[in-house]
């Protein structure tokens, strides 16, 4: 028996929303992925801005103060899933 009109267009519609779906699933992810890749520039660019100033600090507290932050910022860098960065 062939299905009739109005069983096919309801099979459309379920099958539009499935796409819908999975199309916002896909935006998503990809917003996450920028969002983790700008963290990770930023980041990188603190690392290096600190190892800037350590190249020319020469009192001990502030050394002190710099590798501080330059062990913190290399954890939140380890954070970062690898999957997540580009060729890696």
């Amino acid at each position: 028996m062939a299905r009739g009109w109005e069983s096919k267009a309801v099979e459309e519609q379920i099958e539009e929303g499935h796409r819908r779906t999975d199309e916002a699933i896909k935006v998503s992810a990809t917003a996450e992925t920028r969002a983790r890749l700008l963290r990770l520039d930023s980041l990188k660019l603190s690392r290096s801005r600190i190892l800037e100033q350590l190249e020319r600090a020469s009192h001990p507290a502030h050394r002190e103060v710099l590798m501080k932050g330059l062990r913190s910022i290399e954890k939140e860098i380890e954070k970062i899933p690898p999957e997540q960065v580009p060729g890696s």
